[in-house]
């Protein structure tokens, strides 16, 4: 029965998921919350981890959720679920399209889309910001470790010219190095 209910929630997650890995955040808040599968600080984990990793962001995160629920067929399933409606849309866009590509409702409806993604990206950046700055929400302590580190990136990332250039990987890899050193 978990594995029925791991491939329903990342389904749903995979189908409203419009803009990328980060707009799944909500819905993995929601999962977690439903749940109790994984923790907030659970999955701010997975961000940090999937941020640092070479995939999709919302696969990855389906994948190690899907581990910690239920092993490795809990891995494969809630993958799966995730990436199911992606490829049924992709399919159903790739045979319509080419005949609609004109039409002013399908431009249309893309170009709705867009305001739609961004904020759901903005919603889980929101909760991505409480769950690592403040201890037991906005109302909460606050993180000073997270602020000293996002304010030293801030200024190594826009102030000072020759890191600037740097490649974003060398950041990734710094920002993983400190949360190591730091066990953050």
């Amino acid at each position: 029965m978990i594995y029925i209910k791991l491939f329903w929630e990342f389904f749903q997650t995979g189908l409203f998921a419009v803009g990328g890995g980060m707009a799944t955040l909500p819905f993995l808040y929601s999962i977690s919350d439903r749940t109790g599968w994984f923790t907030h600080q659970q999955l701010a984990d997975m961000i940090a981890v999937s941020e640092s990793t070479p995939g999709a962001i919302g696969v990855n995160m389906a994948t190690y959720s899907g581990y910690i629920t239920a092993g490795l067929p809990g891995a494969i399933i809630s993958t799966t679920g995730l990436i199911t409606p992606s490829i049924i849309v992709i399919l159903l866009v790739a045979a319509f399209l080419n005949a609609f590509h004109e039409n002013k409702y399908v431009n249309g409806a893309f170009y709705g889309l867009r305001p739609a993604s961004s904020a759901m990206i903005t919603a889980a950046g929101l909760i991505l910001a409480k769950v690592v700055f403040f201890f037991g929400g906005f109302t909460g302590s606050v993180n000073v470790k997270a602020v000293i580190l996002a304010v030293v990136l801030l200024a190594f990332t826009h102030a000072i010219a020759f890191t600037k250039k740097l490649h974003p990987v060398i950041w990734i890899a710094f920002s993983a190095i400190v949360g190591i050193v730091f066990e953050y």
